[in-house]
Parts: structure tokens; sequence; C-alpha cells
């Protein structure tokens, strides 16, 4: 609806601005009704599901607070790239794809470093994690040639009960991120083991796989969704025809989730055996994911099909198993 219908009247109503200001304005306002509408069913699912289910006691204010926020960040990047992609495209018509490509890495890496820098604070409060802990992910690390990244703390109680870790950053600024509903529920033991899985992504350098997968990703997007436009009869002239063009994209990249779902899983396991291999402990790691399972309200296995389809990460009932298994 929004690139056949609303698109053109939007982009009429823009006109009377200065050429450099209709694509960012464009993409405010289309983002703005995209988020009005799906307002109500954010509240109900992120808010009023989590506290009926006892995963979170974050108050209304608090819930409306941080969805402006991401709301406000979110859309406001989404208009500076609009804006820089709009000149891209009217300077260079015929090879703004291969542009937009060569600056995809560029991008990620910029988006890898300001996010845990600048976007995530905004957030949550980030703190140096101390104690006898830290001390044996530092030892851990250090084995491995890692004894220099950042481990930190954050308080995701503000949001939610739930327990989460996770690696993030490069050039310099790579994070093992433990969250406080973690450090406070799991043994020390339990906790180290998802510390070595999330170690594993920064040892296997991950995020910098998520770049180069990222931009391959986006070439095939850019390259579908200009072939579906051409061949609809559209080429990227107005405002409306990138919104028709995002409209293939988008309906390429669900197509093509299925593919993504299946080389998350894979990095995903390729990080549990480094957790194996360096913790020598496979049973803390099954202890760990029955927790995570219990204190986050997961699913111990998808339908299969809903797995293959969707799931960023193996059934939580596959890899206990794994860690289960005799040597």
């Amino acid at each position: 609806m929004t690139a056949f219908v609303i698109a053109r009247p939007v982009e009429r109503m823009l006109r009377p601005l200065p050429r450099a200001l209709r694509a960012p304005a464009f993409i405010g306002l289309l983002g703005a009704l995209d988020g009005l509408r799906d307002l109500a069913a954010d509240y109900v699912e992120d808010h009023v599901m989590e506290r009926t289910y006892g995963t979170s006691d974050q108050s209304v204010e608090g819930w409306a607070t941080d969805h402006a926020k991401a709301a406000a960040v979110g859309l406001g990047i989404t208009m500076v790239v609009a804006g820089i992609g709009d000149a891209v495209v009217r300077t260079a018509p015929r090879h703004w794809p291969w542009i937009a490509i060569a600056a995809t890495p560029v991008l990620l890496a910029i988006a890898n470093v300001v996010a845990p820098t600048y976007i995530m604070p905004l957030f949550n409060t980030y703190t140096p994690l101390e104690g006898s802990l830290e001390q044996r992910i530092r030892e851990l690390a250090a084995r491995y040639g890692a004894g220099d990244a950042a481990i930190m703390r954050f308080d995701m109680s503000r949001q939610t009960k739930k327990a989460n870790a996770f690696v993030t950053g490069v050039f310099g600024t790579q994070r093992i991120v433990l969250a406080d509903t973690l450090i406070d529920n799991f043994a020390a033991d339990e906790t180290l083991f998802v510390v070595a899985h999330e170690l594993g992504h920064y040892v296997r350098r991950d995020p910098w796989l998520s770049i180069a997968l990222g931009t391959l990703f986006l070439a095939a997007t850019i390259g579908v969704g200009n072939l579906a436009s051409r061949k609809a009869g559209r080429r990227l002239e107005t405002l409306a025809d990138g919104a028709r063009f995002a409209f293939f994209a988008s309906l390429f990249s669900t197509l093509a989730a299925p593919l993504m779902a299946t080389v998350s899983r894979a990095i995903e396991r390729r990080a549990d055996v480094f957790a194996i291999e360096a913790t020598r402990d496979p049973q803390s790691g099954a202890r760990a994911f029955r927790r995570l399972r219990d204190q986050n309200l997961a699913e111990d296995e998808q339908p299969k099909w809903a797995e293959l389809l969707f799931a960023s990460h193996p059934s939580l009932k596959s890899r206990i198993a794994r860690l289960e298994a005799p040597i």
C-alpha cells in the first residue's frame, strides 16, 4: 500500500521542498505512518505480553520512552541514508548500484563502531565487569589472543527479566557484553560457558563475517530489486519509484531469509563448538541453555519448518543434546 498507493501523493506534497530534502522528508513521513500503524501491535507484543507472562516489570512510561528513542534513532539514520542514496542515484543513474554495493561494507563497519559507542548507551548503562568472573573471562579470552576485548555488563533488567549476552564492535570497539540478568541468575560456570560462546564469535571474527555477508546480501537485493523495477517498466527517476524498488527489494529479502537463517545457525553452531573446546565443560553449557530456556520462556524446539524458515539459532533441544552427547 505504501509503495503503490501512498508514495506518489506524498511525493507531490513534498515538491515545494528543495530537491536535496525531499528524500529524507519522504522517508520520514512514510516511516512515521508505518510507526503509527504498528504502534498498537508493538505495545501489545513488546509490553503487554511481556508483563502478562512475567518476563518484564517495565512501566508503560519506560516502554514508551525506549520505543520512542528506538523509532527516532532508526528513522533518523534511515533519513540520512535516504538523502545520500538519492543524491547518488541522481548523480550516477547508471552506476549507483555499484556505488551502493562498494559503500556497504564501509557503512556497516561504521555502524559497528557507532552502535556500541553511541547508540546502545541511549537505552542501557554499560559498565566494565569486575570481580572474579571478569578475571576468569579475561584469562579465557587471553588464551585465544583476545585478552584486550572489553568485557561489559549492562542493566537489561530495566526492560526484561530475560537473560542475554552478545559480542559487538570492530576497530577496537569490540565488546563482550553480559546482561545483569545473566550474571545475577546463572552459576559462574554456566555464565562462563555462555561467554565462551560469545568469545567464539569474537575470536572467529564473526562481526567482520557479518559485514561481508551483509554486503553480499545487499548486492543480491539491489540486483533483484532493480531488475524487478525494470520489468515493471519503472526506473529510479522519482521518489515513488524508489518506494516501489524498496518493495521489490524487501520481497526478495523475505524470500531469501531462510538462506540467511541457515547461515546464522551454522555460525551459532560453530560458536557452540568453540565454547565446548574452550571450557571443556559441556555439562555447564547444557545447564546454561536450560536456564536460558526457562528464564526467557523460550521454546525447546520449534516445528522443523519454522526453524528452517525463520530461526537464527538452532533449537535449544538440539544444542542441549549435542552438549550432553558422549564424547
